[in-house]
């Protein structure tokens, strides 16, 4: 494609790095990713995404915007409570950035749904605070062969890894089954350091660029868990598990399952 001047202004950064250069750009401007949640995650995702140049971000969220938000998620402002969390992302990406064609989906993603979401998308993002929308995505993303970069926070800590589907683990082969009801806090009710967000986030946007770039080592088989209050990165293995039951040899889930529509409320 021919860069306009902006264009190479804008993105000459990106340009002079040899790992990406104009062609590797190219391939950033040309994806599409599919975001689920426009809140603590989705912000730092969406922002650097947006930044990138990613062509066109997908985001799914069917919150508003509290005032409880905006200590982490920020790409939303005082003057937006109210608003749908999309409409605000998607107001402060595409004043970040007019190149990107931010898709807003004030909606609940579903088992119904999610295969014609997700389906055109080239990585999906996961930034949900529950088990029942994170299981979902995971097992969809597993069906249609999709990479996912899935990110979690609570209170001090946060976790990033990276699914490629047969190429190595997915979320079961590290949880197979989801735990009960109220047995593990949400941010809501446990809390999150605001700045948390921002690190997980980056660190995921990281991994999709890597992914669109095919540079690099990316999180598959492993996963990168961060402790802020000891300021300590660590690198844990996680193997594929032959006998999951998504992505294992003889898998035993084969379409989408039920879950309870009230958990999965995307409010990251």
């Amino acid at each position: 494609m021919d860069f306009t001047e902006d264009q190479i202004h804008r993105y000459s950064r990106h340009i002079i790095l040899p790992e990406v250069g104009g062609k590797g750009q190219e391939k950033i401007m040309n994806a599409k990713v599919f975001i689920v949640g426009a809140g603590g995650l989705g912000c730092p995702v969406g922002y650097y995404l947006t930044a990138a140049g990613v062509g066109t971000l997908k985001i799914i969220d069917n919150d508003k915007v509290e005032l409880s938000n905006l200590q982490r998620q920020i790409a939303h402002s005082t003057d937006r409570i109210g608003m749908p969390k999309v409409d605000s992302v998607k107001k402060t990406f595409e004043a970040l950035n007019p190149d990107v064609n931010v898709i807003a989906l004030n909606q609940k993603i579903t088992k119904e749904n999610i295969f014609d979401l997700i389906g055109d998308c080239d990585v999906v993002v996961d930034g949900s605070d529950n088990f029942p929308t994170r299981y979902l995505v995971n097992d969809a993303c597993v069906m249609a062969g999709k990479p996912l970069v899935s990110g979690a926070i609570l209170r001090f800590e946060g976790q990033v890894t990276t699914i490629v589907p047969k190429l190595g683990h997915c979320y079961r082969c590290l949880f197979e089954e989801m735990p009960p009801a109220g047995l593990v806090p949400s941010c809501q009710e446990a809390g999150v350091l605001g700045a948390l967000p921002g690190i997980v986030g980056g660190l995921q946007a990281m991994e999709v660029l890597k992914y669109i770039l095919d540079k690099g080592d990316l999180l598959t088989n492993s996963m990168i868990i961060f402790e802020a209050m000891k300021a300590r990165f660590r690198k844990v293995k996680v193997p594929k598990n032959p006998d999951c039951p998504v992505c294992g040899n003889n898998p035993t889930i084969t379409e989408l399952q039920d879950y309870d529509a009230e958990h999965c409320r995307l409010n990251f």
